[in-house]
């Protein structure tokens, strides 16, 4: 089997040989139902996980615990794809790390394993105390745990800038809402979270713009648009439900036209693994109409051309006395800072946006003629527009596209931008943000009687300068492999090791875990699959999914450990012993009966969750109210804004100047999920058993001196004095813009500074970072790495 590894008595993994052979089928399929096949093998689980996911992403089931899409309200007898399956695996595989094993390996030691095999232990089964003078973890009981973070975190002297609470995006609604006002009752907003790193752009942009930070359409939208565009999202790899009402609107006819560097397989062609009469005769639906392998930083001047393209039809319909192009009507009623807008469109140079771009004037106008003559537009996107530095404005430029054609506040048309993992947006409904002004801090305070803290906190950015500067005394990561996620390993992880208490509460081993501060614990928790059972009973929790609805989730099976609790106790706990005693706050309730907790919510958030308990179970679950659906606009000036990009320049702070410099984009394989590493085989793109390559363009390569399958080292141009260097990739040649190359995150977070983030939300700017190119020898290491042709 493909990725299969041999461990070695220095605890180094030895993988098969790398290969590289373009993959020709279309993504689901056969291919997705091997992957499935073999993950379900190797975790143990062939026969019990088959059995759990005849209750994924059903309404009186559990909610996929890996990306957000939308749970229907008619689910598909088999509501999953191939990494929902991968992810249930993950969570409830026969593996499990006990004691023993930590018995067995230092810390200095597993610090040399990948992140797969850091993972593949399996579930933790104790809480663990770091001991320094044998660098092993080492068990211990929870009351210990608590006891001794609670003392840390009492003896920090300052409150606002000493200790952060981080969270992931898997923790519920209800984990979050608890863990949103142990913080402020403790004295802080530092609540950064997965989004900081995905999404915030979005979450800055669309208020400025429409006034909500979340997206406007939902799931049956997508039957009714004509027409779906797409910028830098891989649903294939990243949200493969998707592919469903995107394979209905292609067989409708509907154009769906993508803008992209890399050509990704589920936006070409797709075969339903759910349907006999497919897998049987092979035959996959095309998915985009066109694409357009726009350069790593180059949306904002394609979309710009686009809409310079539009209004040029616009001009011309006008001229030869046709009807206008553009929704006249709305933009008079709608829209507010049009004229503006306007000027600046007419005034920009095609030879400029060719060229920011690195596509043709054709290309645009082409897309711009589609959409001129559609009634009903979905614009979808994910990290390829957030995550540049000049990443708000562009997600602006595609909501001013919209604004356009009035494609807001109508049946079949809106933004749609692609959550990540499955709970990031309810985590920010409910309180997890460090931004003061987006939650409703006044009516929290009458609530609980206390005055919440209004002073901003950090988002991940600013909790890694504070980091750096040694200002934090505890770090609190409730769930995820924060340390692995963020930029600049090379500065991070020494600094990481200076933090006073560090409180790792996860279900499996990560890298995260293994850069200990003086003080450190890992804590193993439920996991949303398991039966959370407490002196009131089985308890559920909720989620909220990409397009603003809240589910319930119910586990269904037996805890891997009976040394586990739930993420919800180890809150209570913790602010039981930590804080000063309220009646208003009533965390022994809390910890017994989760309606309890969802009760709070609904007077925290009255208008999104009245009658919570009985409408999270409804088919589709509720959707929270979005004016903008009404065509209602809550930003300062009370109308949706055209909003007037500085410049073109995506990533203004770190240029790709000079012969030799290259754009980095970071990627996700095929077989992850975030920093989970499933395997090392990244199927749609070809490549096996290594992650350990750079995508090139065959002409970068020829122009470089290089040599497919040579071991080279990337460099980041940055003029700060800090060298950041990643050495013994492989050279892949592939379907990639010249002078653009790829990796893979989180491996090529080490080249990105923690100072290159998106303007206004401090989002990483993973997708363009400048760097160099070294051959590391003459000698090409695998020939077998051949050349991506299609």
């Amino acid at each position: 089997m493909a990725g299969v590894s041999l461990p070695l008595r220095s605890g180094v993994h030895l993988l098969e040989k790398p290969t590289f052979k373009p993959y020709r089928l279309p993504s689901g399929g056969w291919g997705s139902a091997l992957s499935v096949g073999n993950i379900l093998r190797r975790e143990g689980v062939l026969a019990s996980v088959p059995v759990a996911l005849t209750r994924h992403n059903k309404v009186d089931g559990y909610q996929c615990n890996s990306c957000a899409w939308v749970k229907p309200a008619s689910p598909l007898p088999f509501e999953f794809c191939e990494n929902g399956v991968k992810a249930v695996a993950w969570e409830l595989t026969a593996h499990r790390c006990t004691p023993d094993f930590f018995a067995k390996h230092t810390v200095t030691e597993l610090l040399d394993w990948d992140d797969y095999h850091l993972e593949q232990p399996g579930r933790l089964t104790h809480p663990l105390r770091y001991d320094a003078a044998s660098d092993k973890y080492v068990p211990v009981s929870w009351g210990h745990a608590v006891e001794e973070i609670a003392r840390e975190l009492r003896a920090v002297e300052d409150r606002k800038k000493g200790t952060v609470f981080y969270s992931s995006g898997r923790l519920s609604n209800e984990g979050s809402y608890l863990y949103g006002l142990l913080a402020r009752l403790y004295g802080n907003n530092n609540l950064p979270d997965s989004s900081n790193m995905c999404h915030e752009t979005t979450s800055v942009a669309l208020p400025a713009s429409i006034g909500q930070g979340i997206g406007t359409v939902a799931l049956d939208d997508f039957g009714k648009a004509d027409c779906l565009l797409f910028f830098g999202q891989n649903p294939g790899s990243n949200a493969p439900r998707m592919l469903h009402p995107l394979q209905e609107a292609s067989q409708r006819g509907v154009p769906i036209i993508t803008y992209n560097p890399l050509r990704e397989r589920g936006l070409e062609r797709f075969l339903n693994p759910q349907s006999p009469v497919e897998m049987l005769t092979r035959k996959a639906t095309r998915i985009s109409s066109q694409y357009h392998q726009v350069k790593a930083g180059g949306d904002l001047a394609a979309l710009a051309g686009i809409c310079k393209a539009v209004l040029a039809l616009h001009d011309a319909s006008l001229a030869e006395g046709g009807g206008p192009v553009l929704d006249e009507a709305f933009i008079a009623e709608h829209t507010h800072g049009f004229d503006t807008f306007l000027a600046w469109l007419r005034v920009q140079d095609w030879d400029a946006l060719e060229r920011g771009s690195g596509l043709h004037r054709a290309d645009m106008e082409s897309t711009a003629k589609v959409y001129s003559v559609s009634k009903a537009v979905i614009a979808v996107y994910g990290m390829g527009l957030t995550q540049h530095q000049a990443g708000v404005e562009t997600v602006q430029m595609l909501v001013n596209l919209l604004l356009m054609r009035g494609n807001m506040g109508r049946s079949g048309a809106g933004i749609c931008p692609v959550r990540g993992h499955s709970n990031v947006q309810g985590q920010r409904t409910v309180g997890i943000t460090e931004k003061p002004e987006l939650f409703p801090l006044d009516r929290l305070g009458a609530q609980f009687g206390f005055e919440p803290p209004r002073e901003a906190g950090y988002n991940t950015v600013e909790a890694c300068e504070a980091v750096l500067k040694d200002e934090v005394r505890a770090f609190i990561m409730l769930g995820g492999n924060f340390v692995r996620a963020i930029p600049d390993h090379g500065q991070m992880e020494p600094a990481w090791r200076r933090i006073r208490l560090t409180v790792n509460v996860i279900t499996k081993l990560n890298r995260s875990a293994l850069l200990p501060g003086e003080i450190s614990y890992i804590l193993p928790v439920l996991g949303r699959l398991e039966i959370d059972e407490t002196k009131a009973g089985p308890q559920v929790l909720s989620m909220e999914d990409t397009s603003a609805c809240v589910h319930g989730n119910r586990g269904l099976r037996k805890p891997a450990s009976p040394h586990l609790i739930s993420e919800i106790r180890l809150i209570c706990e913790l602010a039981r012993a930590v804080l000063e005693p309220n009646p208003r706050v009533r965390w022994d309730e809390y910890m017994q009966d989760y309606a309890e907790i969802r009760k709070e919510i609904g007077e925290t958030l009255p208008d999104s969750f009245w009658d919570y308990e009985r409408r999270m179970w409804e088919p589709g679950g509720f959707q929270r109210d979005m004016p903008v659906k009404r065509r209602e606009w809550c930003t300062d000036t009370g109308r949706a804004n055209f909003v007037t990009p500085n410049a073109l320049d995506e990533d203004a702070d770190m240029p790709a100047i000079g012969h030799d410099v290259l754009r980095l984009m970071t990627l996700r394989s095929n077989d992850q999920f975030n920093t989970t590493v499933y395997g090392y085989d990244d199927r749609f793109r070809g490549i096996n058993n290594t992650r350990k390559v750079v995508l090139m363009n065959r002409s970068d390569i020829d122009r470089l001196g290089l040599k497919v399958g040579q071991a080279v080292t990337l460099k980041t141009v940055a003029h700060d004095g800090i060298d950041r260097q990643l050495s013994g990739l492989l050279v892949v040649a592939y379907d990639i813009p010249i002078g653009c190359i790829g990796g893979y995150y989180p491996e090529c977070n080490v080249l990105m500074p923690i100072w290159h983030y998106a303007t206004g939300s401090k989002t990483p700017a993973a997708k363009m970072i400048p760097v160099t190119m070294h051959a590391d020898s003459d000698r090409v290491l695998e020939p077998q790495l051949e050349y991506a042709a299609g």
